[in-house]
């Protein structure tokens, strides 16, 4: 998929102690495009999600998003720029209801002071008027009326990954980064999950990096994969292309390849 490079990822390794989670890992990220992020278990995936939004610092390397080097950034400024995410544990607050979780996510969109908001009153009452109209539009999207005013931490699993998912799409971002948004689902939960992602894609055109072990889905949902084995990336093309691929092959059959560290693959 053609189009205007939105995120680029260059040359990132990150390291623990002695361990190498990334080794050079080079990728970009189209305006408009759904990117998949794939390999086994351990590969790196959520480590560069967690490198992309500042949870984790890399020794090397440089992440640009729309043109500007984010390496640096502290984590609330890259949430600010437009970065959002969803969690592969999900890290919700179970004592607040779903409204009030959604509400969270528009927290870095409010400017109102803090004697405005505590007294309740002109411009912080017409701010949060506003804000709500945007969480019911989310509430309405993802069909969670009839769990609106319930606390988190009484729902179901499937519940929770929706509230999860519009949480993030309560901060409005331009890149949305969704962290196996699937796992721990039943046949039922993960249709109604994949429609609501490619609701929101068709709805918004926000660029996204899905990170998913359920193969058939991803094939069905992203424009390009990045493939990731031992912190190396391995390959990055179409699906098409991506499935024959011999050294993609090795890594799920369990026949590690024959990396070259001078260029990451």
């Amino acid at each position: 998929m053609d189009g205007k490079e939105l995120l680029q990822v260059g040359e990132v390794s990150l390291s623990f102690g002695g361990n190498r989670v990334l080794n050079s890992v080079t990728f970009h990220l189209n305006d408009s495009e759904i990117l998949g992020l794939i390999g086994p278990n351990g590969a790196g995936k959520t480590c560069v999600l967690n490198s992309i939004t500042r949870f984790y610092k890399p020794q090397r390397g440089q992440i640009l998003f729309k043109g500007e080097d984010i390496t640096r950034h502290q984590t609330h400024h890259i949430a600010a720029l437009g970065i959002a995410r969803t969690f592969q544990n999900i890290e919700l607050f179970s004592g607040l209801t779903v409204l009030e979780n959604l509400m969270v996510g528009r927290h870095i969109l409010m400017n109102a002071g803090m004697v405005a908001s505590s007294l309740y009153f002109g411009k912080a009452r017409r701010e949060e008027i506003e804000h709500r109209e945007m969480i019911e539009d989310i509430i309405d999207l993802l069909e969670m009326e009839a769990i609106r005013d319930k606390k988190v931490g009484s729902l179901p699993y499937g519940q929770r990954k929706r509230v999860d998912l519009g949480r993030a799409l309560a901060m409005e971002p331009k890149l949305l980064l969704l962290d196996e948004p699937l796992a721990g689902m039943n046949v039922e939960e993960k249709e109604d999950m994949v429609r609501f992602i490619m609701d929101v894609y068709e709805l918004k055109k926000i660029a996204i990096i899905l990170v998913e072990h359920d193969m058939g889905v991803v094939m069905d949902l992203v424009h390009r994969l990045v493939v990731l084995d031992f912190g190396f990336k391995i390959a990055d093309g179409p699906p098409e292309e991506i499935k024959a691929h011999p050294d993609v092959m090795k890594a799920y059959l369990g026949s590690a390849p024959q990396y070259r560290p001078s260029n990451g693959r």
